[in-house]
């Protein structure tokens, strides 16, 4: 009988050698190979150190060819849910005209299972604000309103029940399927604040504006558990083809939280991920870490692939709908400062709900866009702060997206995270002077940010809103944190210029940093001995290269735990 191939604890079960590898440790910033077995990072070092550790029929070796290699990418903010239904159902966020619109409804129900409704899309968001755009010039004209009708897409939808909402929820599509789902015919009476749009002969067309839409949305089916796995398993396919090694998520429910639990368990969790969920319902939250007797590590409860340890709220709304909160009105709105949300404020209640949560151990990660929403965030920490026992808290504020000076400033005396999202300023420029004029000087403030002492923590905010998509791919989160231009260029000199931070800041950001605001860092985030061999190979030194090569570059490996996730050769 032939022997079979033995190990020993010198034994590689991966090598990666020819590499230009960047760790992101003080003590070993540059290395050409590195060595991995198991799910750790056995050596890292020079190419004839780790080929030592190559045992024929034992280590698969791959030479890179001068390739970079860099820890694998954390994502501070996804809505992994969001996203999977995106990719699989209906995303007509750039869609203004009926060609593509009846195209992209077909492709999008032959994609879903037989009878789940089709839900979202979103219609034209860049209509009004071209995607890639600096910003409409002053009384630019409109284009006009595209008035979609059921006609265009009842026989594209096959036996799938539709509602498409336009980017500003004022205005839905709704097909023939849906139309009887809901009872509605012309007899149909509009409800106060909608219409049932009808045609010539007095039958609904398929268009519904305003409270309208409700009369179908309230029979929409829940999409099943087969569907919601399907979407999660494109979704995961989707973070590792750019490397995205964790994702911060944002959980909707204990449903989507188990989800991710069957996924680990079969296998096919391809992402490690830190889970938050509502700050409103902290003690439900607490009691079902007790209950399922979670165990208590670094960041949260649970282990290394998935931990549940923050909590999520907001104060505001978000520029898209031109609903964050501001001292100064809209100079697009004179009327309108903008809104708080009202699950949150009844006077008091963010408060109360901070401070109860903060004593029971979790990470309070809260979403403020306005200038006066990320104050009354910051007096909220810190009273909180100066109330409750002293810990490390790395508590968080979600997009600090427009902040005054003096608060920029107060980040590094509370200990806080920034937890920004950079492709937001290339992609809201289209519209951001337009709506707040030179308060856009203080928006997406990354350098003001670090220079007030914040830890800074860089993400994508993927799938986006209803307004934008914003990609999971890090490296042009990166490109917009270090040029602030658009994906071609503009502006020039970059938007607000002095804004910019460095490459070497940008990669730590979407790397060390990240795993630091879970209180990981010590098992990630870099490439140190005996740390998770979390990493990711693109296909060029983005070190030696200029900026706007970001935008091409290509993640060529994407490994977790030591395993292949994704490779460009086999797409």
């Amino acid at each position: 009988m032939r022997a079979q191939p033995t190990s020993t604890p010198d034994t590689a079960d991966l090598v990666l050698l020819g590499a230009r590898v960047y760790t992101l440790e003080p003590s070993q910033p540059r290395a050409e190979a590195i060595a991995l077995r198991g799910d750790r990072i056995l050596k890292i070092g020079t190419a004839a150190e780790v080929r030592a550790l190559v045992r024929e029929g034992r280590t698969r070796v791959l030479d890179l060819e001068g390739r970079l290699v860099l820890p694998g990418f954390i994502d501070n903010h996804v809505h992994f849910a969001q996203a999977g239904r995106l990719l699989l159902g209906l995303n007509l966020l750039e869609v203004d005209e009926p060609v593509a619109f009846r195209r992209q409804v077909g492709e999008a129900a032959a994609r879903l299972p037989a009878g789940a409704w089709l839900v979202g899309g979103d219609w034209g968001a860049y209509g009004a604000w071209a995607k890639g755009s600096t910003g409409a010039a002053a009384g630019a004209p409109r284009p006009p309103e595209f008035l979609p009708t059921k006609e265009l897409i009842d026989p594209v939808s096959g036996d799938h029940p539709a509602l498409v909402s336009r980017f500003d929820g004022q205005l839905h599509l709704a097909n023939t399927l849906a139309l009887h789902a809901a009872g509605i015919t012309s007899a149909t009476r509009n409800p106060e604040g909608g219409e049932i749009v009808r045609g010539k002969d007095g039958s609904p067309n398929g268009l519904l504006r305003g409270t309208a839409a409700q009369l179908v949305a309230k029979v929409v089916s829940p999409p099943a558990y087969a569907q919601r796995r399907a979407e999660a398993l494109r979704a995961l396919l989707e973070a590792r083809r750019y490397g995205v090694t964790t994702f911060h998520d944002n959980v909707a429910d204990f449903d989507q939280l188990q989800l991710l639990y069957d996924l680990r368990k079969a296998g096919e969790l391809t992402s490690r991920v830190w889970a938050r969920m509502w700050l409103s319902e902290w003690e439900r939250i607490r009691d079902h870490v007790r209950q399922q007797g979670l165990p208590a590590v670094a960041g949260g409860w649970g282990d290394d692939m998935i931990r549940l340890g923050g909590l999520k709220a907001w104060v505001d709304g978000i520029m898209g709908n031109s609903s964050a909160l501001f001292f100064e009105p809209y100079k697009s709105a004179p009327d309108s400062y903008g809104r708080l949300r009202p699950v949150m404020f009844p006077e008091g209640n963010l408060y109360r709900l901070v401070k109860g949560a903060d004593g029971a151990g979790f990470a309070v990660t809260v979403h403020a866009i306005g200038d006066r929403a990320n104050r009354i965030l910051l007096d909220t920490y810190e009273r909180v702060f100066a109330e409750n026992p002293p810990r490390d808290r790395r508590f968080r504020v979600i997009h600090a997206q427009v902040m005054e000076p003096e608060d920029q400033r107060r980040f590094g005396r509370l200990g806080l995270v920034a937890e920004v999202q950079p492709y937001h300023a290339i992609d809201d420029m289209r519209w951001m002077e337009e709506r707040i004029g030179a308060r856009a000087e203080n928006a997406y403030a990354f350098r003001g940010l670090m220079n007030g002492g914040a830890a800074m923590s860089f993400g994508s905010d993927w799938p986006g809103t209803n307004a934008s998509y914003y990609p999971i791919n890090p490296l042009l989160g990166i490109y917009a944190a270090v040029t602030r231009q658009t994906l071609d260029g503009k502006p020039e000199a970059g938007w607000f210029p002095r804004q910019r931070i460095s490459l070497e800041d940008a990669v730590r950001f979407f790397t060390w940093n990240n795993a630091y605001a879970t209180f990981e860092e010590d098992s990630k985030g870099s490439l140190k001995e005996g740390k998770l061999a979390d990493l990711v190979v693109l296909d060029r030194d983005i070190f030696a290269r200029p900026p706007p090569e970001l935008t091409s570059t290509q993640v060529l490996y994407t490994i977790l735990g030591g395993k292949i996730v994704h490779s460009s050769e086999s797409r």
